[in-house]
């Protein structure tokens, strides 16, 4: 494993609403000094979720919703920050009924993903739903979501749909493809 580099200093640069920009000033093993900045949650953070809801054993549940980031509305997979003193499958049960109106009798949580780890610290973590029931929760988004869905085996034609351009979502639903076929629930 490689060393990790010294960290020189450390200050925020930039404040929001929702984030800090944080310069690091860093000596690597070599010697070799660089300044790197990254976008840090404010507060102690209690991080996210992702859900892949699974209507059946094919198709999976995705959402519309506006996005700030591209000034589109985008197709993604339910998702949200994980309240205090809420644990990761809590967290993914409630976003998933107040975004696509379906609670779930089973989670798992299948991994942690990030989104750009070279200038971010954020991770989310995937949690994959099954044995899905209707059930609405009144969420904080400001006007209500679309629901649709996908099949698990049209991830290359939803890749190029020009609404949908999250990478985490895509990784989450190709990680549950991979996982329900070798349960045997899905073949490909």
């Amino acid at each position: 494993m490689r060393q990790k580099p010294t960290v020189l200093a450390r200050e925020i640069v930039a404040t929001s609403r929702l984030f800090c920009v944080e310069e690091l000033k860093l000596r690597f093993s070599n010697g070799v000094e660089r300044t790197y900045e990254r976008l840090v949650g404010k507060g102690a953070g209690y991080g996210a979720v992702m859900i892949v809801a699974m209507l059946d054993a094919e198709h999976a549940v995705l959402v519309e919703e506006y996005c700030g980031g591209t000034d589109e509305y985008e197709l993604s997979l339910p998702k949200g920050l994980i309240e205090p003193g809420e644990d990761v499958l809590a967290a993914a049960e409630r976003e998933l009924k107040e975004e696509a109106g379906f609670g779930a009798r089973q989670l798992e949580h299948l991994t942690e993903l990030s989104l750009s780890p070279g200038y971010m610290s954020q991770k989310i973590q995937v949690v994959l739903a099954t044995d899905l029931y209707e059930e609405r929760l009144e969420g904080d988004e400001p006007e209500p979501m679309r629901v649709d869905k996908i099949n698990l085996r049209e991830l290359s034609a939803l890749a190029q749909n020009p609404q949908f351009s999250e990478g985490r979502a895509l990784a989450a639903l190709y990680l549950t493809r991979d996982l329900l076929t070798q349960r045997g629930y899905f073949t490909s």
